[in-house]
């Protein structure tokens, strides 16, 4: 039954065109095949190579209609951060009973949460949150002193994005019943974070490719030169 919903949503999608942002987010809400609210996922491949350490692309950014799921938070802190924690709406706090409850397979969260004098104490469990992107960073400002203003922000639907090994930015931004006006504004959030973080060492077109789908739907190519010419523009 599946297959016969994602072949009636794919007629609907020419695969050789490249939509205007615009018609993409009316397009991906429109072709959405599930009866679950899916989310939406963006692919964005760009020109620059991954394995140099120079060309690293990644970042997290607060988005303007959050992520329309609720957002499970862990935090590592003692004391008065603990206390800060908690306050802010945090899901889970603690230190060594957190690392234990963690060891047992308990993997209940969305984010994890540090303050910096807690790291000794994550790295306990960094094997089993590495691998599923779970480790606090303070790239992306999940190791920090200011627990409560971190917790609000991935409250809110804070997005961190990465490059992977094949030179492509995978990001969920949001569910399809935010509606096609809302999710473009999160994606436009999000493209312009990406655009201004180009490695400098970049070289030729960065922007290669971007792709649009849901969950269970087809992939919706978009133009990329108009996002670099609006990028351009502001």
């Amino acid at each position: 039954m599946a297959g016969k919903k994602f072949k009636n949503a794919s007629k609907k999608v020419d695969s050789t065109k490249k939509y205007s942002t615009e018609e993409a987010f009316k397009l991906v809400v429109d072709v959405s095949p599930a009866k679950f609210d899916e989310t939406i996922d963006v692919a964005i491949r760009l020109g620059v190579d991954p394995k140099q350490s120079d060309q690293q692309v990644r970042g997290a950014i607060a988005l303007p209609n959050g992520l329309g799921k609720n957002v499970r938070v862990v935090v590592f802190a003692k004391g008065p951060k603990e206390a800060e924690a908690k306050n802010a709406g945090a899901d889970y706090v603690g230190a060594d009973d957190l690392v234990a409850k963690i060891q047992d397979g308990w993997l209940d969260f969305d984010k994890c949460i540090a303050t910096p004098d807690m790291m000794v104490t994550v790295s306990k469990v960094a094997k089993v949150l590495g691998p599923r992107g779970l480790m606090p960073n303070p790239k992306v400002g999940t190791v920090t002193m200011n627990v409560g203003e971190a917790v609000s922000a991935e409250k809110k639907g804070k997005l961190d994005f990465r490059i992977d090994k094949a030179g492509i930015v995978h990001a969920g931004i949001g569910k399809k019943s935010m509606g096609a006006q809302k999710l473009k504004e999160n994606f436009t959030t999000l493209m312009g974070a990406i655009i201004k973080a180009k490695p400098a060492t970049s070289k030729g077109i960065y922007l290669k490719t971007v792709a649009l789908s849901s969950t269970m739907g087809p992939g919706i190519k978009i133009d990329s030169n108009e996002l670099m010419r609006t990028e351009e523009k502001e």
